[in-house]
């Protein structure tokens, strides 16, 4: 299958106020002082914080690094989906498989002629299945961050979260680039465990037949910190700061396409089969 390139300069496709979901202001997401929801969300990131450590990260990786586990296509995992909810979202409390729907649709209406950035909207989420192979949710879900260095400002409830982390009494991981070197990029960086690194572990083993661009925001899409907070830059390379706008394209409709209102599984699914059969078709190794 031919690799699909990009076809426009990023900077061109970056328009901030493109893919807001009408009716609700921007400021009212990611809210993580208030809201129903907001124990549940603090709880997650506590358990998340407390644990995910360098010798955590390193033994999840190599435990999924072969994609060993199963053999599923993707819309059977897109299926399985229907079965997780989020328990770090502050935004929304249903299936995970809807928000998958939600985003490729978002991007699907603002990038028409980008099939396959339509089809990194439904796939984003779907390292998630983790949860659902006895994984806890606090290694599954949630903003990502480094592990192995300082924890800047911008992570989610950092300044409350990691007293109990045992990184932290490591001097080691504990300077601005702890066991990093300057500007080593981000694919040499040992990122907190999650769905994003393993969906792109899945990615990579199946042979996936998508630009590189659709790699990188599969496997930074959580990394909050740096993507919207700024952090984290001393440690990204030339490549990081070219593939940062795509990322932030993406976020858009990641983080804009979520409301109520739930889309049309059965009127899509067959639209997006197609593009399943064009860049990932048959069973994959999970």
């Amino acid at each position: 299958m031919k690799v699909v390139r990009m076809d426009a300069d990023p900077s061109e496709v970056y328009r901030p106020d493109a893919g807001a979901e009408r009716g609700k202001p921007k400021t009212d997401y990611r809210n993580y002082t208030t809201g129903p929801l907001l124990e549940r969300v603090y709880n997650t990131y506590l358990l998340m914080h407390t644990h995910q450590t360098v010798d955590f990260v390193r033994r999840k990786s190599a435990e999924y690094g072969a994609c060993a586990q199963r053999r599923l296509s993707i819309m059977e995992a897109l299926d399985l989906l229907d079965n997780v909810v989020d328990e770090s979202d502050p935004d929304v409390d249903f299936p995970n498989s809807y928000h998958a729907y939600q985003t490729a649709e978002g991007i699907r209406q603002a990038h028409p002629d980008k099939d396959w950035f339509q089809l990194v909207g439904l796939l984003h989420d779907m390292g998630k299945i983790l949860a659902l192979a006895g994984e806890p949710q606090w290694a599954v879900v949630g903003d990502t961050f480094p592990v192995g260095c300082r924890v800047q400002d911008s992570v989610v409830f950092s300044a409350s979260t990691f007293h109990d982390n045992p990184d932290t009494n490591n001097p080691l991981y504990n300077t601005q680039y702890g066991i990093y070197q300057p500007r080593c990029g981000l694919a040499n960086v040992l990122m907190s465990w999650g769905h994003d690194e393993y969906m792109y572990k899945v990615m990579k083993f199946n042979n996936f037949a998508l630009p590189p661009e659709a790699f990188y925001m599969i496997r930074f899409h959580s990394f909050y910190p740096w993507h919207t907070g700024g952090d984290y830059m001393h440690l990204c390379s030339e490549e990081d700061l070219r593939m940062l706008p795509w990322v932030r394209e993406f976020n858009k409709f990641d983080l804009y396409s979520k409301r109520e209102d739930l889309p049309a599984v059965a009127q899509l699914k067959p639209y997006y089969q197609a593009l399943v059969d064009k860049y990932c078709p048959g069973p994959l190794c999970w």
